[in-house]
């Protein structure tokens, strides 16, 4: 059964340039969504008492802090449960995230994005970096001791020095993780309607990648998975579970979720949501052939990559007999661990080629 649960917030001030997340500047639906919401919490949780809990958007921070209390009084927590909260610096006041904490919230992730002020502007985000710092004092303040940034590195503008900049600011502030994302822009996106200019090629953007992963190291930092870099200690436990291809709940509008091999997702739409919380959009069962190559592909973006002994354990299959061709073909990529296989840095930036030999 699953131990861990995602709470989507499809809600915002305003929509960045780069987002293609399912979310709207409609708070005024949010008592209505919060209804609809605990109907769905109430119907399909099985009271497992849950090891990590994430409220992702969307921006949670957007919520007052009556409604994030009651969706946590619908869930069975305790003091070793990890419960992540997104937050945006607009919304991190030293009274808000006081409040956050005494509700049990451990572990906040800041969308800071850029310490740069003109890029920040020029994504649409509705802080500068004075605000970013203001914010990660404010929740040192209010007693976390577990706070992650995000990072984003392929901007319009953006250089190899700024990225540098950003690390070195985000090491001074003494922080515990860090979540870095190469820009991609989907057509959902206001940039993928509006393509924007002055976009570093592809590969700028790789040895902004090798920088960050250099400079991050540096400042006692390792990479575990491919987006995500930790102080030991500090790995962010809830999004393990998908790496890890461990089950988890999804509720709330677009959410998805794993449970009984059974990979589903809600709807898309408000209108449809309010209509039918109860009413999933979609459900996929998952065969045997569907959860080895979800193993494979997920188990090579953690930097411990596949442990071979639990492989074969849970399949019956011999890794290396398996798949042992691949590994000699890669194998300037591909490094043996004490467990099994995973990604050198260089496997990891070639991921996308290389995986698809793995599956079907």
């Amino acid at each position: 059964m699953p131990k861990s649960c995602y709470i989507h917030i499809p809600f915002c001030s305003g929509k960045c340039k780069y987002c293609s997340f399912i979310s709207f500047n409609k708070t005024e639906l949010i008592p209505q969504y919060i209804s609809a919401l605990s109907c769905e919490i109430q119907k399909y949780y099985g009271n497992e008492n849950l090891k990590t809990l994430y409220f992702g958007g969307g921006t949670p921070s957007v919520l007052p802090i009556k409604y994030i209390s009651q969706i946590i009084n619908l869930l069975n927590i305790d003091n070793n449960t990890e419960i992540t909260f997104e937050l945006n610096p607009e919304n991190g006041s030293e009274e808000y995230l006081k409040k956050l904490k005494e509700l049990g919230i451990t572990r906040l992730s800041i969308g800071s994005q850029t310490f740069n002020d003109k890029i920040l502007k020029l994504i649409g985000r509705r802080h500068n970096s004075k605000k970013i710092k203001e914010t990660v004092i404010n929740a040192k303040n209010a007693g976390f001791e577990n706070i992650s940034l995000d990072l984003i590195y392929g901007l319009p503008t953006q250089t190899r020095d700024d990225i540098k900049r950003d690390i070195e600011l985000i090491n001074d502030l003494n922080i515990q993780h860090i979540s870095t994302y190469g820009l991609k822009i989907e057509k959902e996106s206001f940039w993928g309607k509006n393509s924007p200019k002055n976009i570093p090629d592809e590969d700028t953007q790789a040895d902004m990648y090798e920088d960050i992963n250099k400079l991050l190291y540096d400042y006692g930092f390792y990479r575990y998975e491919v987006s995500n870099f930790a102080k030991k200690g500090y790995e962010s436990r809830h999004n393990l579970v998908y790496w890890n291809n461990s089950e988890y709940y999804g509720f709330g509008l677009a959410a998805h979720g794993y449970k009984d091999k059974v990979r589903y997702s809600n709807p898309i739409t408000l209108n449809e949501y309010f209509a039918n919380p109860l009413k999933r959009k979609n459900e996929k069962k998952l065969t045997e052939q569907d959860i080895i190559e979800e193993e494979i592909f997920l188990g090579f973006r953690k930097a411990e990559g596949i442990d071979i002994r639990e492989f074969k354990e849970k399949f019956n299959i011999d890794f290396e007999q398996k798949y042992g061709e691949i590994l000699n073909k890669y194998a300037d990529f591909i490094i043996k661990t004490k467990k099994g296989y995973a990604f050198n840095l260089k496997g990891t930036m070639l991921s996308n080629e290389i995986l698809p030999e793995f599956l079907g």
